[in-house]
């Protein structure tokens, strides 16, 4: 089924609040004016307050983005999908869980 393909300018958080900032590869295709997102781009997470016990903070640092269009391609890559699955992690690696996505352009679908 056909999903909204992601922009800059949706939002994107952690399971603990944190926001995620997309720097993005793509600079040529856009959808609905921003410009389309890619699993090769690079997504840094600020505001995580996850903690370890005793209290250790671990909090997310990135996201791992597991699955992508496969019939649309932009240089290449299949872009991220508003259904696409990211895996937010901290800095040993270590998964901290999925992604959310909001705000992604409804004009604009990929499979």
């Amino acid at each position: 089924m056909a999903s909204a393909i992601l922009q800059m300018g949706c939002t994107i958080q952690c399971p603990h609040g944190g926001q995620a900032t997309a720097v993005p590869s793509n600079t040529k295709v856009k959808v609905d004016g921003a410009f389309a997102l890619l699993p090769t781009d690079t997504f840094t997470i600020a505001g995580c307050s996850f903690t370890l016990p005793p209290g250790t903070p671990s909090p997310c640092l990135t996201i791992q983005w597991l699955c992508e269009a496969t019939k649309v391609k932009i240089n290449g890559t299949g872009p991220l999908l508003e259904s696409s699955s990211g895996l937010c992690k901290a800095a040993t690696q270590a998964p901290k869980g999925p992604a959310s996505i909001s705000g992604a352009q409804t004009k604009v679908k990929g499979t």
